[in-house]
């Protein structure tokens, strides 16, 4: 089996020959960027199965970087931030972060975190090729969902990106229209047996799908709250 690909991205030097060196001595290949304009070119040569992205950089900081590589399918992203405020970590959560670590961290706390998303990955892959193997077209509203290309059309041809965790997500809403999902149920239909108990990142997917789908995502018509149930996709739904 390949080494995974780790990409750090610090403006501290420091971190960065740190960790390159825990993290290869753990069997990963690492490569490294002190900002955004170095992250992009490495991205671009493909390859990277993982970030982990700095949260408070100059210039072009880790919440806009992180929004760039969602809005480029890009690999699964672990914040590093210095702030332990819950709404931080929650902002960057709701950018598409798959988890955090808190500065300062034991190097050993971020490897645990950087296997637990890498295992999350390859189940979501693994589920993703089954799913895009009984795609069909799925239409509702002023949307359809071509589940072979994973593609998101709106009704004048607008393409919407969307990643493996919305892609899922949204497939499982357009196969129980008009019904209430509990978070447990959904988190078992995208997660499988990687679901964890209490696990939060149902709402900050059902945030970002939100800003996709919805004409006014503050007051959402298409996926609904339903105060103690869980959510409801009210729309009509066609293959």
């Amino acid at each position: 089996m390949s080494q995974a690909h780790i990409l750090m991205v610090d403006d501290n030097q420091d971190i960065r020959e740190l960790l390159s060196t825990y993290l290869s001595q753990h069997d990963y290949q690492v490569s490294s960027a002190e900002n955004g304009e170095q992250m992009r070119h490495l991205l671009s040569r493909g390859s990277i199965d993982l970030i982990v992205l700095d949260l408070m950089m100059p210039g072009e900081d880790g919440l806009s970087l992180c929004r760039h590589v969602r809005e480029v399918s890009g690999p699964p992203v672990i914040m590093l931030t210095a702030m332990s405020e819950d709404a931080d970590c929650v902002v960057g959560l709701e950018m598409g972060a798959d988890d955090y670590v808190t500065k300062p961290f034991v190097p050993r706390v971020l490897l645990a975190r950087i296997k637990a998303v890498l295992r999350r990955k390859v189940s979501q892959d693994v589920s993703e090729e089954r799913l895009v193997a009984d795609a069909g077209q799925w239409r509702f509203q002023q949307w359809s969902l071509d589940g072979s290309q994973r593609q998101l059309i709106r009704k004048d041809g607008v393409l919407v990106p969307l990643s493996t965790a919305e892609f899922k997500l949204l497939e499982v809403f357009l196969q129980h229209p008009q019904r209430v999902l509990s978070r447990d149920q959904l988190l078992s239909f995208t997660k499988g047996r990687e679901a964890e108990p209490f696990d939060r990142s149902i709402d900050n997917q059902v945030s970002r799908l939100r800003k996709k789908v919805e004409e006014d995502p503050q007051n959402p018509t298409l996926i609904k709250t339903v105060w103690g149930g869980g959510y409801m996709f009210s729309a009509v739904v066609t293959r």
